[in-house]
Order: C-alpha cells, then sequence, then structure tokens
C-alpha cells in the first residue's frame, strides 16, 4: 500500500467521522487521529514481530525506549 493509499483511507475516515456528527464541532481531532492510528499501527507490527520490542522498534524506526514509551500509553504492554 502506498503513502496515497494511506492518506485517501485517513481523508475517508475523517470525512465519515465528520459526517457522523452532524454537525457538532469536533474537539482535539488531530490527538485522536494520530492516537487510534499509531495505536492500531502498534497492535499489527507487535504482532507481526511476535513481540520482540527490538524488532518492533526497527521496523517503525524509532528506538526501543520509545517503544517502550508507547506500548504503555496504548495500554499495549502484558
Amino acid at each position: 500500500m502506498s503513502r496515497r493509499a494511506i492518506a485517501q483511507q485517513v481523508k475517508r475516515s475523517a470525512t465519515r467521522y465528520l459526517d457522523d456528527l452532524q454537525g457538532t464541532d469536533p474537539l482535539d481531532m488531530h490527538r485522536m487521529f494520530l492516537d487510534a492510528a499509531e495505536r492500531a499501527l502498534l497492535e499489527v507490527v507487535m504482532q507481526r514481530t511476535q513481540h520482540n520490542q527490538s524488532l518492533a522498534a526497527a521496523w517503525l524506526g524509532m528506538n526501543r525506549n520509545t517503544l517502550r514509551k508507547k506500548l504503555r500509553h496504548h495500554q499495549l504492554t502484558p
């Protein structure tokens, strides 16, 4: 999947979210979308790496300590 395809999925989701609000102003939409995307990405990567944090951090291009912090934030630690 290309970056463009991912961007299209985000656009669809954002449009649906705003449509579902039926005119109500959204609150903290940026944070909500970033948290949702980050959590989903972490779940997939951790599953695919069989919860190998070193490998997952490498795949994600981040430090292992940063990954651990993000896993705790999203309550994805065992």
